[in-house]
């Protein structure tokens, strides 16, 4: 499929529009302006010339969650003026790739993570964003990182911490998926919490990445201010 694809180009023109549409209804819904709500496109298992249709389309924020896939596609789309978002689960031995093409880390849940994105970001002269991933599964424990990623709530602030002592890193603000088979607003509502408590302390640090295909009414009704949206874009793969 290449990127002149006219039903490829109108299918996601189409899936954009019904996607902005409900990002605005759901604000009308919470009181909020849509300008408070960025839309950001994950890319995962779709090749570069979708980024490309997106980009002709006006969106510039593009995820991924896998940076063997998000490298080469960082890559080929450079000369696009887009901002990328890494907001899947992150090992360690992937900071020094990441911290090269990514701009927003949504996913940073261990000192050590840190640590290595800051090394790596100060050696390629380049500054990151960095977002506290929280767990809000019910189970979650102070200590321990959640089977998907995230630091329990309590640890959220030293984590933020510890981000903010690396020179090329910034804190942004904090990123959470929805318990699987849980309530989604009730769980934001928690996230929420967080995030307010990491802004007292980090001003700037305004971001809740918070909401996907399925459950962005409820993450726009509890504060999110961007929504990570893949399948409603471009569809299962």
């Amino acid at each position: 499929m290449t990127q002149t694809d006219p039903e490829r180009v109108e299918q996601v023109r189409a899936n954009l529009l019904a996607a902005r549409s409900r990002i605005e209804a759901a604000c009308t819904a919470a009181g909020r302006s849509p300008d408070e709500v960025s839309l950001i496109a994950v890319t995962k298992t779709h090749p570069a010339s979708d980024v490309r249709i997106l980009a002709s389309l006006g969106v510039a924020d593009v995820g991924e969650n896998r940076d063997q896939e998000a490298a080469p596609k960082a890559e080929a789309t450079a000369d696009l003026d887009l901002t990328w978002h890494f907001v899947g689960q992150l090992q360690s031995n992937k900071a020094r790739s990441v911290a090269g093409y990514a701009d927003y880390v949504h996913s940073v849940d261990r000192a050590k993570l840190a640590r290595a994105l800051g090394k790596s970001a100060a050696e390629a002269g380049r500054e990151l964003t960095c977002l506290v991933q929280v767990n809000l599964d019910e189970d979650s424990r102070a200590g321990v990182i959640g089977p998907r990623g995230g630091v329990d709530p309590s640890d959220t602030l030293e984590l933020a911490d510890r981000v903010e002592e690396q020179d090329a890193l910034s804190i942004g603000g904090v990123m959470a998926v929805a318990p699987l088979g849980g309530d989604p607003s009730a769980a934001f509502a928690r996230l929420y919490e967080v995030a307010c408590r990491v802004r007292d302390r980090y001003p700037r640090a305004t971001v809740i990445s918070a909401g996907m295909s399925g459950d962005l009414e409820s993450a726009v009704e509890r504060g999110a201010t961007h929504l990570r949206i893949g399948t409603a874009l471009l569809g299962a793969r």
